[in-house]
This record gives structure tokens, sequence and C-alpha cells, in this order.
């Protein structure tokens, strides 16, 4: 139950019109940013919630039960408050949100109305929309170990304990020509085998992306032409001249475990588990095994 001050309760009973809704968004690498919907800043504590946003509210239902509450918020992206590169970094990703009902004639009588964890988050033009999923997401994550055929370890991190400062798995190189968006040709890759930095992470050092990773398509080399493809395009413009580095890719089979990295011995799945055709295996008669028959699917 929510705990509201006396004060901020006559006023809500009065039908005060000096109330508004104060955002304070905590981001993955730890900056705290207030917005709010009043038309001049409000300060919380030590966080000055913007008015220049433009960030707005949807409707919030909450509803008993384990069922996921969900709202949006949306804005306009701004370069000192929130910016394209910045949600394209992923600081934004899973960040936790509070959304506060304050009186901004004495922001200290407030009320938490939401808690929650943002979503997925679209950019058209100038202008963001992100989805403000609650607690209860957590509850329809998966959690603990799966029993699966492939690594649920990710390359490098501590339970894979494959070493990519290796020269082996790691490399740098620069862009040549740009083909499209997410496409461009290389140098410095001429050593690295065809198809060896597929579904690794490519890291800008230079250039108007500097400092930030995307995830490689593919990696191919052809007739002494090296082509990098990323998933998504990054915030700025690729050109020729850019900078980075790469790591190898890894698509987490145990055949790809032992013959690309020697390492079988941190592999995190169960490549011998039953699928699920082996439940639709049947004896037939007549074409006997090792025991007299024979499992037909």
């Amino acid at each position: 139950m929510r705990s509201i001050p006396a004060a901020l309760q006559d006023k809500l009973d009065i039908g005060a019109t000096t109330l508004c809704r104060c955002w304070l968004i905590t981001r993955n690498d730890g900056i705290t940013q207030g917005f709010t919907d009043h038309d001049e800043d409000v300060v919380l504590d030590t966080t000055t919630c913007r008015a220049g946003s433009g960030l707005s509210g949807s409707e919030a239902a909450q509803t008993l039960g384990l069922a996921v509450d969900a709202s949006e918020i949306s804005g306009a992206l701004a370069d000192d408050t929130l910016n394209e590169a910045e949600l394209a970094a992923g600081h934004y990703d899973a960040a936790s949100v509070e959304l506060w009902l304050v009186d901004w004639s004495e922001p200290a009588l407030r009320v938490l109305l939401a808690k929650g964890s943002l979503g997925e988050v679209r950019r058209e033009g100038n202008a963001f929309t992100a989805e403000v999923r609650g607690l209860s997401q957590r509850l329809a994550e998966d959690s603990g170990r799966l029993y699966t055929t492939t690594c649920s370890a990710d390359l490098g991190d501590a339970r894979c304990k494959v070493d990519l400062d290796d020269p082996a798995f790691r490399g740098s190189g620069v862009v040549a020509a740009v083909a499209a968006t997410s496409s461009f040709t290389v140098t410095g890759l001429d050593a690295f085998d065809d198809g060896w930095f597929s579904a690794g992470k490519l890291t800008f050092t230079g250039g108007a992306n500097a400092g930030l990773s995307v995830e490689v398509k593919s990696h191919s080399k052809s007739g002494g032409v090296v082509t990098i493809d990323l998933w998504q395009a990054m915030p700025e413009p690729i050109a020729a001249g850019d900078t980075f580095a790469v790591t190898a890719g890894c698509d987490k089979r145990f055949a790809t475990c032992h013959d690309k990295f020697d390492n079988v011995i941190n592999f995190r799945g169960f490549p011998h588990i039953p699928g699920n055709d082996f439940v639709l295996r049947y004896p037939v008669q007549g074409e006997p095994g090792n025991d007299g028959s024979s499992l037909q699917s």
C-alpha cells in the first residue's frame, strides 16, 4: 500500500492543479536522469527532472495477479538529455524507471506511482517511444540453467574462460570502403579464415562511432577482399578510414567449441541430450539391430 503524505492527500482531495508526473531513469551505466511533463524543471532530491524533453506517458493500468503491467513513455531526442547515440550504445537497455506524482510547487510532497524497467525502445526521426514494464516482468524471464544442446555461456566470460585478448581470437582493421549502411570491406584481417568473426563483436576505435560495439552478422573472405556485415546500423554513418577491433564469433555448438577454440572442458551445454525426435522413434520388426530390433522415426 502506498504511503501518501497528509499534505499531498489534502491537495488530492481538493483537486489541486499543482501536480505533475516525474520519471527517474537509472541507466545500466549508473547515471540517473530525470524528466517531467511539467512546463518547468522539477528537482527531486539531487536529480533535476528536465521539462524540455517533451516527455509524456500513456495511460497505465495496474491489475492484481502476476500479469505484466506495461505502459509507454515518449519524448524528443536531444543532445543534452537523451540522444540517439546513447540509445544505440545500449545505455538504456533494461534501465530502471520510477514514476512519481509530484506537487511541483513543493516537490517534497510526492508519491511513488509505479516502478519497473525499460523494454523495447522505438525511434522515429527525432522522437522515441519506450515501453515501461512492471516488476512482474522478472517472473516471466528464464532463470537458472537450461538443458540444451548448445552452450549457455557467452564467449570469453568467466564460465567460458576463452581469452579473447589472444591474437588468435582478436583482430583489428580499418574500413576500406562502405558498400551499404551496415556492410563494408576492410583491411587488416587477411590472416583470418573466412567466417572467423561471424557472430563476433566489433568495436569501433576510431571515427564517428568510436567506443560503440555491435554484433557481426557475417565475415567473408573472397578473392583477397574481406567483407564485414553488421546486424544493425550504427547511429553515425560508417566511413572509410574508421578503425575497429573485432573478436571471434561462436555459434555455441559443441563442434565449434572443439575445433575452433579447443575448449570442450568448459562447454556449458549438453550435446548428447536426446532431441524431440527421440520421443517419436519406435521399434520396427524385420529390421534387426543389435538387440533384434531397430528404431525408426
